[in-house]
């Protein structure tokens, strides 16, 4: 589905921050990303959203290269992909309901054929009860959930997660990681990017470690 060969990526005239990097992910398959702060784990995930392409090497990505997209083929390959960046990138004046079903919206769906969807989806990370509050009287935790559900609700068919139990008790950390799985057992690809050693050892899981801008991968 993804494949990197030999990629590296340097911002400006700076060093490589990632360097000869070579992995797939599978169809279906689950992995978490680690590695210490400032070892290119958000870069790496940067690269698989499309959202940044390599100084070098091959990025093949839903069997093309991403050399040759054209920006206007972006969009409709990223609905392929779920984020959930740090940032959150929740819409302020609209309701956690809103912002959770706004990825349908804006592609013309009637609100009838996802609401419960959304509603359903907003359950299962705590927040059945707040689908009317708005993101500025959120905490950090609850922020990070709305931002889960949103990268859900389009069913897509990878997962990219940088740190999402960061924000969250461990209670949360382990829901938020069995809906990871149980999206993962219906058939979505997910890549968690994470310093949670408890997190990781939770799960049987392959273990892509990325260190000075080079990464290993224990199966």
């Amino acid at each position: 589905m993804i494949k990197f060969e030999n990629v590296g990526l340097r911002y400006g005239m700076g060093p490589e921050v990632l360097r000869d990097v070579s992995f797939s992910i599978p169809k279906q398959s689950f992995q978490f990303l680690t590695g210490p702060s400032g070892a290119g784990k958000t870069t790496l995930l940067r690269l698989l959203f499309m959202s940044l392409r390599p100084t070098r090497g091959l990025i093949t990505i839903f069997d093309k290269d991403m050399a040759t997209i054209k920006p206007e083929e972006l969009p409709l390959l990223r609905r392929r992909v779920g984020v959930v960046f740090q940032d959150f990138r929740l819409l302020d004046h609209m309701t956690i309901y809103e912002n959770v079903g706004l990825p349908l919206r804006v592609r013309g769906k009637e609100e009838s054929s996802y609401q419960h969807d959304v509603l359903e989806l907003l359950k299962w990370v705590g927040l059945g009860e707040r689908i009317h509050a708005l993101p500025p009287v959120l905490s950090g935790g609850e922020k990070q959930r709305v931002a889960i559900a949103r990268a859900l609700i389009d069913q897509p068919e990878i997962l990219l997660a940088d740190e999402p139990t960061g924000n969250v008790d461990t209670p949360m950390a382990r829901r938020l990681l069995r809906l990871f799985l149980e999206l993962n057992r219906l058939g979505t690809a997910v890549v968690i990017a994470t310093h949670d050693l408890g997190l990781m050892d939770q799960v049987e899981a392959r273990r892509m470690i990325l260190s000075n801008g080079q990464l290993e991968i224990y199966e």
